[in-house]
């Protein structure tokens, strides 16, 4: 069905003439006319009784006209769904705990009056799928992994460097350090089951080891945090490496310890991904506030990342 001749259908439902109906669409009377006989043929009913008076409904059209009315509305919010500016901005942050959830939260207080949507998905091929299908937005991810560029059509901008800590139980060799160097790490197991084969993490974290000497396991199954956590605080021989901004409670009993990383401190970058053709006005403001709070963070020294990532 024409969504034009409805249009017309209840501006002359609503008017009362068609000569006045021509009038607020900006079209010819005859053409009013002609798109209502259209309609009247398509749904074989007569939907109008013309009168000197003017225009005045059938029982027909009677019953049409809310129907008419809503395909308007479904019309309506089916344009507003992708039309940009009028849709939630959508924002891949990889997992709820880590930072650039954080930073999607700061965004979002510091501007309200934009609608978000923010989901998670799984690695840095999947995002850029979704990026490139319209799906999302923007992604916040480590890039590019190796043999593995980003397409032409992908751009990108590195908006925060978070820095590794290593996470002991209260009786870890390690465990009343106020800060280690990598090079204390050798030699201590660095258990890590979330670390999924082909991500981008597995990628950062086969180079952290392989440039510093250090065992980072990924065996067994990965049943979460908490499980982790459980495991670590009653296990000596274990400890894990975690971000800084990684948000997490645990029981007190466990007496778990967060400790720095120096020499160089190795850093998880986080990099904005978006298509370059996305019209999407917030898209701007967020790529504007991302660098200001880039821009503001203080300078974490002497640093250490793959040579794959993307340039500052």
């Amino acid at each position: 069905m024409d969504l034009d001749t409805v249009r017309t259908f209840v501006t002359a439902a609503d008017a009362g003439r068609f000569q006045a109906a021509a009038a607020e669409l900006t079209v010819s009377q005859q053409a009013v006319s002609k798109r209502i006989a259209a309609l009247e043929r398509s749904l074989g009913v007569r939907l109008f009784t013309r009168t000197a008076r003017g225009a005045r409904l059938t029982i027909d059209g009677q019953a049409f006209l809310p129907h008419a009315r809503e395909l308007l509305r479904v019309a309506e919010r089916a344009e507003a769904s992708v039309r940009p500016g009028r849709r939630p901005l959508r924002v891949d942050v990889i997992a709820s705990r880590i930072a650039p959830s954080g930073l999607m939260r700061a965004f979002h207080r510091a501007h309200p009056e934009i609608d978000l949507d923010v989901v998670t998905l799984f690695d840095v091929g999947t995002a850029v799928a979704a990026l490139r299908s319209g799906t999302i937005d923007a992604s916040f991810r480590a890039v590019a992994m190796p043999g593995r560029p980003l397409p032409e059509d992908i751009e990108s901008v590195r908006v925060l460097d978070e820095p590794l800590q290593l996470l002991t139980g209260p009786a870890h060799a390690l465990a009343g350090a106020r800060s280690v160097t990598v090079a204390q790490l050798a030699g201590h197991r660095i258990w890590m089951p979330g670390i999924v084969p082909g991500t981008e993490w597995a990628a950062y974290y086969d180079d952290l080891g392989a440039e510093f000497g250090l065992t980072i396991e990924a065996t067994g199954p990965n049943f979460g945090s908490d499980a982790l956590l459980d495991t670590v605080a009653d296990t000596p021989a274990l400890a894990t490496l975690m971000s800084e901004q990684t948000r997490l409670v645990w029981p007190a009993g466990h007496d778990l310890r967060r400790i720095p990383v120096i020499g160089p401190t190795p850093v998880y970058p986080h990099s904005l991904l978006w298509h370059r053709d996305n019209p999407h006005p917030a898209l701007i403001t967020l790529r504007a506030h991302l660098t200001a709070v880039r821009a503001t963070d203080a300078d974490t020294g002497d640093t250490w990342t793959p040579g794959w990532v993307t340039p500052r």
